[in-house]
């Protein structure tokens, strides 16, 4: 078989070539030894590789892996490697060309700290990924969007027209992207959306889930009197707030601290967890079990 990037594209080869590989499968004996010699026998160089099982007498293996593979010996790769590797192990993978960044699109509505801190980190190409478009229901963040050269899109939400709104996001980024952020998008996603989208999304929540679900979490953390707030980095799923966790983060405070700074003190941490996460999943760092992640 031939494996596709998120946009359907093949695995292509390129001059200096590095590639990315994930794979979970059943755990076993020689699951290590099969990809390493199968990468040796193929030439390849392994420049990194970290493994993990969720239980070595019969749970889940985890293997993440960068090598590089000379020009030569890329033809056929993946299809050999399906057929020798992971098919005999069960295996679920993916193959990505390190040099080809993910393409990401931005969905925000009018808080900006978490939208700013990811062009901030494009701009000095520390994300690992390429900022594609920025779409929103408001128009208050074009002017800040468009400075930084990226196109901005209008989708307003009307009350009862949310599935027109949803279906001109979907026109919007279809083909364009391989992973979609939610930067404070103050919008719930229908479960149709999710599952037509094709491709991942991951959201910041502005709270410590499973803590405070739903809406004014810091007026729910302070009527609690909590010690601890914070953000979570999750996949989006059809079921509200409970997709797989990548990151999350927390800040001590006290009975002293206002909603005013709690929520200051959030919006610190929720566009550093936003932007890790969307990092790790860029670079290939993330891998989804179930309804949790082992992230590399």
């Amino acid at each position: 078989m031939t494996v596709p990037r998120h946009d359907g594209s093949p695995v292509t080869g390129e001059p200096g070539q590095v590639l990315r590989m994930l794979i979970s499968c059943p755990d076993r004996p020689g699951i290590v030894s099969a990809v390493s010699r199968f990468l040796f026998e193929s030439g390849a160089n392994i420049l990194r590789s970290g493994q993990y099982s969720t239980d070595t007498g019969g749970g889940t293996f985890f293997l993440r892996t960068e090598f590089a593979l000379p020009e030569g010996r890329r033809d056929g790769f993946a299809e050999r490697f399906g057929l020798t590797v992971a098919e005999p192990f069960g295996m679920v993978w993916r193959l990505w060309d390190a040099a080809q960044a993910k393409r990401v699109a931005v969905l925000v509505s009018r808080y900006d700290h978490c939208l700013q801190d990811l062009l901030w980190r494009w701009r000095r190409r520390e994300l690992g990924a390429e900022i594609v478009l920025v779409a929103s229901n408001w128009e208050d963040l074009r002017g800040e969007v468009e400075a930084a050269g990226l196109p901005y899109h209008h989708v307003p939400v009307s009350k009862g027209k949310k599935p027109e709104a949803e279906a001109r996001l979907l026109e919007l980024l279809k083909g364009t992207c391989d992973l979609v952020v939610l930067a404070r998008y103050m919008q719930i996603l229908s479960a149709e959306f999710v599952d037509r989208v094709g491709v991942p999304v991951i959201n910041i929540h502005h709270s410590f889930l499973p803590a405070f679900i739903g809406a004014g979490p810091y007026e729910q953390a302070r009527e609690r009197g909590v010690k601890l707030v914070g953000a979570t980095a999750h996949y989006v799923t059809a079921e509200l707030d409970a997709g797989p966790i990548i990151e999350q983060d927390v800040v001590r405070v006290t009975h002293e601290h206002s909603v005013e700074q709690l929520t200051r003190l959030g919006a610190e941490i929720e566009r550093t967890v936003l932007a890790r996460a969307v990092q790790w999943h860029c670079e290939d760092r993330v891998v989804r079990h179930g309804n949790t992640t082992v992230v590399f």
